[in-house]
């Protein structure tokens, strides 16, 4: 089986276009118990679509693709080049060159109770991300098992064709220092 993360079909976009290098996550209500975690290091992305979610990035020119009911185009890959949980709010909004939600999501999704008792209720996780287009995109039947507020899912084995970088080297590069200097981080 594949994995896939499921996201905003604006933020797939966001990322396969180059306008995001960030994934920004509370958590799927069905992980409330066990938690979230960014668990893989590469996956596919798995456009979802939240009804509202154009009303809730910053970006103008963002197209919110066409959905099907009875099928789903992955497009993407990710590479995880780094994850943590990130505790300090200050430290989330400086990342905002690198994405294109509001600050009100992100406010939303930091001070979100995680329902762990060993865990800050505040805090968001965040991974850097390195996005390849799919050349051919993958055409995927819906299923059922695709369904509900969980953040990852298994697909169907997918035999990829060529995988391109939607970010130049330099560019990816460019962008990872500035992630690096605004949480104080290193790869």
């Amino acid at each position: 089986m594949a994995i896939a993360f499921k996201e905003w079909a604006l933020v797939c976009e966001a990322l396969g276009s180059g306008k995001q290098s960030l994934l920004l996550r509370k958590g799927g209500i069905e992980e409330k118990g066990q938690g979230f975690g960014f668990e893989h290091n590469e996956f596919y992305l798995f456009p979802t679509w939240y009804h509202a979610q154009i009303e809730k990035v910053r970006s103008s020119d963002c197209v919110l693709p066409e959905q099907s009911e009875h099928s789903v185009v992955v497009s993407y890959t990710a590479t995880v080049e780094w994850s943590g949980r990130v505790n300090d709010l200050k430290l989330v909004r400086r990342l905002a060159d690198l994405h294109v939600l509001h600050e009100s999501v992100i406010e939303e999704r930091f001070a979100y109770d995680t329902g762990q008792v060993d865990a800050s209720p505040l805090g968001i996780h965040v991974a850097f991300v390195r996005i390849y287009r799919l050349e051919p995109t993958v055409l995927l039947p819906m299923e059922q098992r695709f369904g509900g507020c969980r953040s990852w899912i298994e697909l169907p084995e997918i035999t990829p064709g060529a995988m391109v970088s939607v970010l130049s080297d330099e560019e990816n590069e460019r962008r990872r220092i500035c992630f690096s200097r605004a949480l104080g981080v290193s790869f």
